[in-house]
């Protein structure tokens, strides 16, 4: 069992994250804690109003055994404050952190999408956004996860995917099961 943190921001994109919570919780046994930036709640892009148990300032950041950062259009407004550097602490400690669709924004003003493999929405999603601070197109891909060193992306047409790279981490002694994970996913395509 082990221990994920969330780390939202208002406009959350609800599929993003609703394979790999549930997942996590009802098949694996891991604890989630929810977080918002300020701790206040946030309005989820389907209409939920999700009321974290805590603020960004109330995470250790080498608690948890995995932080997921989920997307939302909110990323593109900027660097948050405070976020970055914990961010890098994390991944410098060996503990990883996962970021989908435009939550990626956050790695990459962290600098942790610089030399390592990674994806996100496309390589321009991150010029465009980042801007001069994102140094790392030379390692972008474009598949529907990466995960390397520590650091899992992915783009927001990826959930499944990423639900199976963030149970990886946590779970390298339960494959099987993460591959009935995906077989129940993968048959809805079918």
């Amino acid at each position: 069992m082990g221990t994920i943190a969330v780390v939202m921001v208002d406009g959350v994109a609800d599929w993003e994250i609703g394979v790999v919570l549930p997942a996590a919780r009802e098949w694996f046994g891991d604890t989630v804690s929810v977080a918002s930036i300020d701790g206040q709640a946030v309005t989820s892009i389907g209409g939920l109003t999700i009321t974290p148990s805590l603020a960004l300032s109330d995470l250790d950041p080498l608690a948890a055994d995995l932080w997921i950062l989920p997307g939302s259009e909110r990323w593109q407004a900027g660097e948050i404050p405070g976020l970055s550097g914990v961010l890098r602490d994390r991944v410098a400690a060996g503990k990883p952190v996962a970021a989908i669709c435009g939550a990626t924004l956050a790695l990459a003003y962290a600098g942790l999408l610089d030399t390592r493999p990674h994806t996100s929405n496309a390589l321009d999603f991150l010029t465009r956004n980042v801007g001069a601070v994102y140094a790392g197109q030379a390692h972008y891909r474009d598949e529907t996860v990466v995960s390397a060193e520590g650091v899992v992306t992915a783009p927001g047409s990826s959930p499944v995917n990423f639900a199976l790279a963030c149970l990886r981490l946590l779970h390298l002694d339960r494959e099987d099961d993460i591959a009935q994970v995906r077989a129940m996913f993968a048959g809805e395509l079918a």
